[in-house]
This record gives structure tokens, C-alpha cells and sequence, in this order.
């Protein structure tokens, strides 16, 4: 997936417009393990960046998921209640976990590309 941009909480942004899809990468969904349950935002519900948004839980812990950037969820991946380990086992793709509608689209510049954040992640090893 290219054009993403990815927060240091590990969600990846995928921007159309002015809505982005969201997911977490596949670092994110490593370290997790095999994924068992999502919990996933309300459509209609508004979030500031860094609010809490979701809930993914593993056979080793439970993780929040934040908001990369504010706005209004317009929808969420429904496929997940049922297939939660789609996101084991594609994070980029069938395993994204919301789409926002953006309230501030220069949020998105403050988030990392994914070379910034492939040595971001390479400093956390």
C-alpha cells in the first residue's frame, strides 16, 4: 500500500478525499499476536486525534486503538466481528478497522511516511 502515513501509536492512514481509512500496521498486529476480538467505534461518532477509538484484543493482551487524526466515523469494518484475525492476517488491506472523515486535514502532515516510520520502528528493536 503506498501514500499511507503512519502515527506512532501504529495505525496506518490511508487518505481518499477527505476521508481516511484506518488500520493498524503490521508491526502493530506482530506484536499483538493472534488477534480474537474487535471492538470497533460507533458510525456517527465524532473523535479528536488521540481520543481512544477501538479496542483490539489478542491471546496476549488487549490494545487500544487512537484516533490518528480527528473527525466523524462515516464506517467500520464489519467483516472483523465475525474475522477478527483478518487483521493477523492482512493488516493493509481486508483487516483495516474504520474509515474517518476528516475535521482538520493538516493532521495528516504530521503523521509519519513510511520510511520515517520504518526507522521509527527500527529504534524500538
Amino acid at each position: 500500500m503506498s501514500g499511507i502515513k503512519i502515527s506512532e501509536d501504529h495505525e496506518w492512514v490511508s487518505l481518499d478525499g477527505d476521508t481516511a481509512t484506518v488500520g493498524i500496521t503490521d508491526y502493530a498486529q506482530n506484536a499483538l499476536g493472534d488477534v480474537v476480538f474487535v471492538e470497533l467505534p460507533e458510525v456517527g461518532a465524532s473523535f479528536a486525534k488521540g481520543d481512544e477509538v477501538a479496542v483490539v484484543e489478542s491471546v496476549k493482551a488487549a490494545s487500544e486503538i487512537y484516533a490518528p487524526v480527528s473527525g466523524e466515523i462515516t464506517g467500520v469494518n464489519a467483516a472483523l466481528e465475525d474475522q477478527p484475525d483478518k487483521i493477523n492476517q492482512s493488516p493493509l488491506d481486508d483487516g483495516w478497522l474504520f474509515r474517518i472523515r476528516l475535521s482538520d486535514a493538516g493532521e495528516i502532515d504530521e503523521l509519519m511516511d513510511e520510511d520515517a516510520y520504518a526507522s521509527f520502528v527500527a529504534g524500538l528493536k
